[in-house]
């Protein structure tokens, strides 16, 4: 198909619903769901006196720019000596999507939401995920609330758990704030419209970056991939957008982090088993220290977060334009994450990347799975029920999730990829300076550095390995498939 004949946007439709379905995952929602979403009218609501109200707090969202299906709500409170007492609402999915109905079988077949750069593919019918299940702006919503006091030193004194009604008086972009916090933009308008938002966007801000940097001292990895999405002018694709992490991304981030803590500890303190997200030791670590030594750097022969995390800080400063291609590698070398079932009195392996050993996923069940059965978990232990799922079942869903998730990331990256090579179509030829991302009886690949896109080393890719630096010249694009070849320039 040639370029001027091309529809960008419905052509990339087409391959990510053919990649949807080539990876067993739902394109579309049944009749059976329909039917029931049909029934739903309005946001759920319960006549329960163990339900907190919580509506008068200063409750703001802060999500992407686009966001409709908000699953979180922040607010905190400065306390005497220092500490700080966070609340994080998270949306209570599970008080209108309840287990074994169509909805839930829906979500739990494809277990996340697949965002791809023509189409996005909701986990749950949009109707409950950007309505009555998100905690949208102005709307009174259920909610599962963290409540976390830390310390002066940042420790987390104290956790609970309990159920409440809220009211977000803000939705807030990541955009919007972050370039406010970081003196590069304005006071976002809805900030500046509402009495004390302003001092309570600073004071979160403010104990997330303690957070982070208590995270830093205990080995938690600071890496900085590069993501580029599609950007479009109409339906025509005119160019791919690098989003970059901001203060107010990581403001967001490590609320989510230390509220997963707290979520998993509360579950072991309940006696529940838990749905953990792990990262093991890296199974490569030996290739790590070699990419280390070649950068001049030193890493012991053991797994160890903290003197990887002192390697990467050390590299960020001396070299932060080609840091995020090293941060590529080493996620590539450590591996993928994965659900596990976490019982009472067993050992978790915690995660690696975060540097903490309770850790789970439970602040975004509009989006993943995992955070739903989570969140039914909570409920149950907060109820005095039993536990909603055996430990089969449990680690069945714990496999399936791992799996799907997994299959959803290979569709958005064929997506990208096949983003990616409309935009290479008429570059073949041309030379372009990359690094090796993958290297395996598979194959070969290479990421240029600019623009950010990935493909596959098809000749001269003998003695290359994860992190090498190389010129390559651009052979072959295949939109339909993602492909992207290269050659290594001079190569055979």
């Amino acid at each position: 198909m040639g370029r001027n004949k091309r529809r960008y946007r419905a052509d990339l439709k087409a391959i990510a619903r053919r990649a949807m379905i080539d990876r067993g995952l739902l394109t579309d929602f049944s009749d059976d769901v329909i039917e029931e979403v049909g029934r739903t009218t309005s946001p759920a609501i319960e006549d329960d006196p163990q339900i907190r109200d919580l509506r008068g707090l200063l409750w703001a969202s802060i999500d992407n720019d686009d966001s409709e299906d908000l699953d979180q709500l922040t607010v905190a409170e400065d306390l005497p000596g220092g500490a700080v007492k966070i609340l994080v609402a998270i949306a209570d999915v599970d008080a209108i999507v309840k287990k074994g109905t169509a909805v839930d079988d829906h979500a739990q077949h494809n277990t996340t939401s697949v965002y791809t750069a023509a189409q996005i593919f909701s986990m749950l019918p949009e109707t409950f995920s950007t309505d009555l299940t998100s905690l949208r702006e102005g709307e009174e919503r259920l909610a599962v609330i963290v409540e976390i006091v830390i310390g002066e030193d940042c420790s987390i004194v104290k956790g609970d758990l309990y159920r409440a009604l809220v009211c977000n008086r803000a939705k807030l972009t990541y955009h919007g704030v972050g370039a406010w916090l970081e003196g590069k933009g304005p006071v976002p308008e809805r900030v500046a419209a509402l009495p004390g938002l302003d001092q309570q966007v600073r004071i979160q801000d403010e104990v997330a970056q303690r957070l982070k940097i208590l995270r830093v001292d205990c080995g938690a990895l600071q890496l900085e991939t590069i993501e580029a999405r599609p950007v479009f002018k109409g339906d025509s694709l005119i160019d791919l957008k690098v989003d970059r992490t901001n203060q107010a991304k990581e403001l967001i981030e490590n609320f989510m982090i230390v509220a997963n803590e707290v979520t998993a500890r509360y579950l072991v303190a309940k006696g529940f088993p838990s749905l953990r997200r792990v990262l093991r030791s890296p199974a490569r670590w030996r290739r790590i220290v070699d990419l280390a030594a070649s950068l001049g750097g030193h890493l012991p022969p053991e797994p160890d977060s903290g003197a990887l995390e002192e390697f990467l800080s050390k590299q960020k400063e001396a070299d932060p334009i080609r840091f995020p291609d090293l941060s590529l590698s080493v996620v590539k070398l450590m591996g993928s994450g994965e659900y596990v079932v976490d019982l009472p009195g067993e050992p978790s392996p915690g995660h690696f990347g975060l540097a903490v050993k309770d850790y789970t996923h439970s602040t975004a069940p509009n989006r993943r799975f995992p955070d739903l059965i989570t969140q039914r978990l909570l409920k149950a232990a907060m109820a005095g029920e039993p536990v909603p799922y055996s430990n089969d079942k449990l680690t069945g869903l714990a496999r399936h999730c791992t799996q799907k998730e997994d299959d959803a990331n290979k569709v958005e990256r064929l997506v990208r990829k096949s983003a990616a090579a409309l935009l290479l179509e008429s570059s073949i030829g041309q030379r372009f300076d990359a690094i090796v991302t993958g290297a395996s009886e598979k194959g070969t690949w290479v990421r240029l550095f600019h623009p950010p896109v990935e493909g596959k080393l098809m000749r001269g890719f003998e003695g290359l390995d994860v992190g090498d630096r190389v010129r390559v010249e651009l052979i072959g694009t295949d939109v339909e498939r993602g492909f992207i070849d290269f050659s290594r320039a001079g190569g055979r």
